[in-house]
Formats: C-alpha cells, structure tokens, sequence
C-alpha cells in the first residue's frame, strides 16, 4: 500500500488508512516538523525527539522498512515477524525467532505506546526508539545484519533510494534508517480504554466484574506500586523471581549497568494497557495466560536474594483474582488500537 497523501490537506485520508478506528494524530508533510502530535484519550501529549521530527514520508518510509524482510541478513525476518498487531504488537510465541530459525532468550515486548517508555527492551539497555530500532537488525540472533551492510543493500534499490533522498536529502544511511522506522513505531500508540472513560466519569464504561478488578487493582493490591500511570508502568526495574530458581538465571538489568545486586534479575516494568493481546507474559514467557500471572503475584512472586521488597504475598481470594483479570483485560484494552494494513513493498 502506497501512502494516499502528497500534502499536509489529505491527513485525514492518511490516517483512516492507517489506523481506521482514529484520525488523531497531526504528521507533517515530508520534512516539516509537526505542530504537535495528539493522542487516544489516557495518554499524555508524546515528545518528539527535535532531530527526529516526525514527518510524513518518513513514516511511511519507516513502516516500508518496518515490514520489509529484506532487513534482515538472508532476507527472511522483517521486524514485523516478530512484532505482529495481529498479536499485541509482540509474536504470541514465549521467544522470538530470527535468521536460521535462531530462538531468543525473552518474550518479545508489545511495541504500542513504546514512545512513551524511557527506556526499551526488558534490561533498559536503549534510551531511544532510534537506538531500539538497530537492535535487533544487527543482533545475530534476529536479523543478523550490519546497519552499514544494510545501508548499502537499500541504496540499491531505486524506491528506497528516492524516498531517502525525498525525506533526508541523501541516500540511507544507519542513522537515517533508524530515524525512519522510530518515526514508524512513535506513531503506534493505543488508548481510550473502557477505564478511561470509566474514570472520566462514565460510570457505565466498565462492568461491575471491572469495576471490582478496578477496586482489587488500585487498593487491595500493589499492582498500582509499579504499574502507575497513563502506559500503566513505572518505567523501573524490579525482581519478581521468575527464574532465579534457574542455575544460571538471566540478570536482566544487572547485565547492562553492572552496578548493584538489587538489579540482578531486574526487568523492566511492563504496559499494561492493551496486555490481553500479549500472552504470554513475564520476560522469559513463563506465564501462558493473565490468570496466571494474577496468580503468581497473588502468592508473592519466587523468593530469591534480590527479591523487590514491593512484592509481598497478597493471599487474594478466588473472585478477587477473577475480578482482577476482567479489569486487565475488559477495562485496558484500547479501543483506538493501531492495526495498519501491510504496505506495498519497493521491488
């Protein structure tokens, strides 16, 4: 699929292509920055980084990249493989697989409202999508190519080429690359939540199942201690457990700063906006189903040495978890969930 609009006038046919349940968000034409970019309800205004503005043709030359296995060392993994809207912007699977049928070691995150996370990836290790979006197109393990090899394979294409040189005045570029698929993920953003309503003040919005979850989730338990505000995460890293029980357990967060015992097995804080499409959870994908995962904190995660002391035993009651899984599931999924049709790739 080719992008509809030439001029900043056909925004909104742009827009109800690409994300058909919401014309919200403001793109300039090809390289003029946007005035500002609005959001789903529950979200609050998004940041656009200033050497990166977000653009019309470079989205639509990110999303191209985005879905292009052609990214990938033997052209067979796209980013797309792994980060599929049909199932939460992850893959439905516990790991990832990349070139030569490799298996990763973590749960592939959702990617929806991404833009808003301070740090990326599970261990916190990129600080920017920019900086995500190279991660797994040189990761051996996923798509297994240099950005520099892969530069050199997109300036050979001519589509490719006259679209970098339309948006960026030059031809692709490591960084220019990955400006363009950041472009892409910052618009995948997703909120207007039967809870948002609900907490807007129709009191309708959520069923009365919800509207206990909504009670055991805010007050009964401490789900709220670490799953806080609008992308209902903290952006910090904690330690459930989940598998320090493992002879030689992955450290998460420790393995990137090196810097204190309380970030052994230190994971990020995931969304919860939209989980019910994510299964399974948990970094490693441990956890098939949100009962579970209910379950599990229920019983006060997995003791080990650096256990984050916010997690306690809660002893829940059976209709108490129930209602808690309704509320995740009913009161946080978006009704304005991005779902764009798979472009027309360059030949």
């Amino acid at each position: 699929m080719h992008c509809p609009m030439k001029n900043s006038r056909n925004i909104v046919s742009f827009l109800a292509i690409f994300w058909p349940s919401m014309a919200l968000l403001h793109l300039a034409a090809q390289g003029t920055p946007p005035a500002q970019l609005a959001v789903p309800a529950g979200l609050h205004p998004l940041a656009i980084p200033e050497d990166n503005p977000l653009t019309e043709g470079k989205v639509k030359l990110g999303k191209q990249l985005f879905f292009d296995p052609r990214l990938s060392r033997d052209d067979s993994v796209s980013c797309s493989t792994c980060h599929d809207s049909a199932k939460g912007w992850s893959n439905g699977s516990r790991f990832g697989t990349g070139v030569d049928g490799r298996i990763g070691s973590r749960n592939v995150p959702s990617l929806v409202n991404a833009a808003y996370q301070k740090y990326l990836f599970w261990d916190g290790r990129a600080k920017s999508l920019e900086q995500q979006s190279r991660g797994p197109i040189e990761h051996e393990s996923e798509m297994g190519l240099p950005m520099d090899q892969l530069a050199t394979k997109l300036i050979q294409i001519s589509d490719y080429r006259r679209q970098f040189e339309a948006v960026f005045g030059g031809e692709a570029t490591p960084d220019r690359i990955a400006k363009s698929i950041a472009s892409f993920e910052r618009t995948l953003v997703a909120g207007n939540a039967p809870y948002d309503r609900f907490r807007a003040g129709d009191l309708k919005a959520l069923s009365p199942a919800a509207q206990r979850g909504h009670q055991v989730f805010f007050f009964r338990s401490n789900c709220a201690f670490c799953h806080i505000g609008p992308t209902f995460s903290d952006g910090k890293f904690h330690n459930t457990g989940i598998g320090m029980d493992q002879s030689n357990p992955d450290l998460g967060r420790f393995f990137v700063n090196h810097k204190s015992d309380l970030d052994r097995g230190a994971f990020k804080t995931p969304t919860l906006r939209d989980i019910s499409r994510t299964a399974p959870y948990m970094h490693d994908g441990s956890l098939k189903s949100l009962a579970e995962v209910v379950e599990f904190y229920s019983d006060g995660g997995k003791m080990n040495p650096y256990l984050d002391d916010m997690i306690t035993s809660l002893l829940m009651t059976e209709q108490q978890k129930a209602d808690l899984v309704v509320f995740l599931t009913e009161g946080l999924t978006s009704d304005t969930y991005p779902n764009p049709e798979p472009p027309e790739l360059p030949e």
